[in-house]
């Protein structure tokens, strides 16, 4: 995968009234998200968050940090509309020349919109 071919993304979200609710929302996305052709998931670490912060053990919370395919989009994307629905996705996107971009959906068609966006963007590299 060449570099001008990839983003990198932080995706956020939040989908559970009590943290063990979110920590397993997190790790079963980020368990199912590891299947996917075309994308690299981790979980997002931080040893000291901030105060106020929800962290658990030692990874933050409805945060997971992609590094995906451009191919790789719409996979993502589209597992991340099914599991989630109409649940807000706070996506922070990073290119290869170092441009970054925030989007956020909350829909299907929301998520396709910020596909196509980020596709377009990456294209004018």
């Amino acid at each position: 995968m060449s570099t001008a071919s990839k983003l990198e993304l932080m995706l956020s979200f939040q989908d559970a009234e009590s943290p063990e609710k979110q920590e397993k929302l997190t790790q079963t996305l980020w368990q199912q998200m590891r299947q996917i052709d075309g994308v690299k998931i981790d979980r997002v670490s931080d040893d000291n968050p901030p105060e106020g912060s929800k962290a658990f053990g030692s990874f933050l919370l409805g945060l997971l940090k992609a590094t995906v395919t451009l191919e790789g989009l719409k996979s993502l994307f589209g597992f991340l509309g099914d599991r989630l629905g109409n649940k807000p996705i706070k996506i922070k996107a990073k290119f290869a020349d170092g441009r970054e971009v925030e989007l956020e959906a909350s829909s299907r068609e929301e998520l396709a919109l910020a596909e196509e966006t980020l596709k377009r963007l990456a294209q004018t590299l």
